[in-house]
């Protein structure tokens, strides 16, 4: 006998997809059910902040952040860049809960995806990581609805009664 599927948790949730050069951010609608890409924001000091503006803006439930790992599911210098970036959106979001959730093949799918869209090299280059991060967040919303828990690995915000950024 197959599992009903759990209706999510309702609230527009955020997912950012870490990069080097950008940082790619998509949103749920508020059932909790689809994500579109929403912006790609230069990475940086801003993005975080511009992240914390767009998570109070869109009162989000939660952001997901994606972690990078290999095939075999080994962490580099990307994911410790990745969980350094979900550490401090933590400290800059709190209350709202971080999350680490494994994105591999997230940014192949979405070049896939760009690519029988009719964009051609260029234009996936500006739209990807956005794409990306949409990927990643349906990804997760999906695992949620089908656990009925969320997905992924919960961010430490900062300790209580201890100073934010």
């Amino acid at each position: 006998m197959s599992q009903l599927p759990v209706s999510p948790r309702p609230g527009v949730r955020l997912a950012v997809d870490v990069g080097s050069v950008r940082v790619g951010v998509a949103r749920s609608d508020p059932g909790g059910v689809l994500a579109t890409p929403l912006t790609v924001l230069p990475s940086g000091a801003r993005a975080r902040a511009e992240l914390a503006r767009l998570a109070a803006a869109e009162e989000a439930i939660e952001v997901i952040v994606g972690l990078p790992t290999s095939l075999s599911g080994r962490e580099g210098a990307a994911a410790a860049g990745a969980r350094e970036f979900a550490a401090d959106l933590a400290a800059r979001l709190a209350p709202i809960p971080v999350r680490l959730v494994d994105e591999r093949f997230t940014t192949t799918e979405a070049h896939e995806a760009l690519r029988r869209g009719g964009k051609d090299a260029r234009a996936r280059r500006q739209v990807v990581d956005a794409a990306a991060a949409a990927v990643l967040l349906q990804a997760a919303l999906d695992a949620e609805r089908s656990t009925g828990r969320p997905a992924g690995q919960l961010v430490p915000g900062p300790a209580p009664g201890g100073a934010g950024p």
